[in-house]
């Protein structure tokens, strides 16, 4: 059975042993040498798989051309014990020191915001946790069995963390989970003591903590950089704490902590679930991904316009609507909807970060369109069509109860990111339909399986990278389980050198 850890706040005055701190309980389930059960391998080689597709469709973006230029500028000299890492798109030759080719990686798979995620009572992307793990295992020749185990573990801790602890609720960016996980995960990997990982862990909490204004507003590039950050450093706070250097502590629980001064305060209590000693680490298997380049929570509903797209065509004219109205979850009514109050979420200018945080603009343009593109769909010259922005002014969301109760089921069969949908035609009628989870969702219409995430990397590599290169990676990757340590430098994506050159990298410090 699964054990709870109740976090709560201490006086300093209490000297709170380790052995009762969450990032002690945490370093505990890092260290535990529990198997990897096989449909948890499965599940980590589909993600590894699905980053690597949305690696691909990314490297030519500004973002990521920015971020591979500052790890190039960070070479690592090969030596017996230290290899150095690969940077998604150059030849595996091309070694950099990790936390560099974390950081670079790590902008490439969030770029697109199209990778898997995991909600409850806070928001993630686990699959975060993969790019710097990588990294460090081919930096210190791991094996790819030694990979599936700190995979496992990352997805494990970031889980847990968000299952019972709400950031957001105070403006935390919920890449403060994901520095814990990542230290967490890099434990697995190096087998290192609890006391190292624990020291880790406090580290990588401390340097993570920030507020979410990166995904508020006129959101910018730093909303996908601030994961690769907090790879970076959390691998950075494990070299620190592997020499021997502390952590503020306790960390979550002192009375100058995480928990007393950026989230509940002095009298807050939460109780994290964990895995038991001997237990496995399957929290990957509650995660998902997406079909679709948008934040999580517009996954269904761009499903719903798509199927209303086919079934009534009529409104996608905006003379004949008069309103749209979104009924859904507190959480995607005021991250991504009206309820945020952010008028760039019905700006045609806006950001592209900016758009795929507005649902009332997905949602327009999946119904007009009946489908949905990584870059066409954001194009400026598709956001500022005149029938489109038209219709984009009518449509708001709104919070229904039963919804969020949904959003917060711990429930599976009952656990649901979707809405209801109630559009008035400037005749009167009132259409209206629904949708609890995206087609792709395990339980929707069409759950992912190992073949689409195999289709989605053909699909968004097609014009990126060589079909021979495509393939060679999908046989690397799906031997994960068994490579061995020379092999894994193979689990990166090389791009034809002339479609990198095309696009100059800006000049910086380095």
């Amino acid at each position: 059975m699964p054990r709870t850890h109740h976090l709560r706040v201490h006086p300093s005055a209490d000297r709170l042993p380790r052995g009762e701190q969450l990032a002690w309980a945490i370093a505990e389930v890092a260290a535990d040498p529990v198997a990897v059960p096989d449909e948890v391998v499965e599940m980590v080689v589909n993600r590894v798989i699905d980053n690597a597709a949305v690696t691909a469709a990314s490297l030519t973006r500004p973002p990521v051309v920015a971020a591979r230029a500052q790890a190039v500028a960070h070479p690592h000299p090969s030596s017996s014990e230290r290899h150095g890492a690969t940077v998604s798109g150059l030849a595996p030759d091309r070694r950099v020191s990790p936390e560099w080719a974390a950081w670079a990686n790590g902008v490439a798979v969030r770029e697109l915001d199209f990778h898997d995620t995991f909600l409850a009572a806070d928001y993630s992307h686990p699959g975060d946790n993969i790019p710097p793990l990588v990294a460090v295992a081919q930096h210190t020749g791991r094996t790819g069995a030694d990979l599936v185990r700190a995979i496992a573990t990352g997805y494990e801790i970031q889980v847990d963390l968000v299952r019972a602890v709400s950031l957001h609720a105070h403006k935390i960016d919920h890449v403060a989970h994901l520095g814990p996980s990542v230290a967490a995960g890099l434990g697995t990997l190096l087998d290192l003591p609890p006391e190292v990982t624990f020291q880790a862990v406090g580290q990588a909490l401390h340097t993570t903590t920030a507020t979410r204004q990166s995904r508020k507003g006129e959101i910018s590039s730093w909303k996908a950089y601030a994961p690769a950050f907090a790879g970076k450093v959390a691998i950075e706070a494990v070299d620190r704490a592997m020499r021997g250097e502390g952590a503020p502590s306790p960390i979550y629980e002192g009375e100058d902590g995480v928990v007393a001064w950026m989230l509940d305060g002095p009298s807050a209590s939460y109780d994290v679930p964990l895995p038991a000693p001997g237990e496995p680490k399957t929290a990957i298997l509650d995660t998902y991904t997406k079909e679709h380049s948008a934040e999580y929570q517009s996954q269904a509903l761009i499903d719903l316009a798509r199927r209303l797209h086919r079934e009534r065509p009529d409104l996608t004219d905006p003379d004949r609507v008069a309103s749209v109205v979104i009924h859904t979850s507190h959480h995607t009514h005021y991250v991504i909807g009206s309820g945020a109050q952010d008028p760039q979420k019905y700006d045609p200018a806006a950001s592209r970060e900016t758009l795929d945080h507005s649902i009332p603009y997905i949602f327009t343009v999946a119904l007009q369109d009946g489908t949905w593109h990584h870059v066409d769909s954001y194009a400026p010259q598709r956001a500022a069509r005149p029938d489109t922005v038209a219709l984009w002014q009518k449509v708001t969301t709104t919070e229904d109860p039963a919804w969020t109760a949904r959003y917060h089921s711990s429930d599976p069969a009952e656990k649901a990111f979707g809405g209801r949908v109630e559009i008035t035609t400037t005749g009167g009628e009132v259409v209206v339909a629904e949708i609890a989870v995206a087609d792709a969702h395990p339980l929707g219409a069409r759950p992912f399986t190992r073949p689409d995430y195999v289709a989605k990397l053909r699909t968004l590599a097609a014009g990126v990278l060589d079909d021979t290169e495509v393939e060679r990676f999908l046989d690397v990757a799906q031997r994960l389980p068994s490579l061995r340590a020379d092999e894994l430098d193979g689990l990166t994506l090389v791009a034809p050198p002339a479609l990198l050159d095309a696009v100059p990298a800006p000049e910086g410090l380095f």
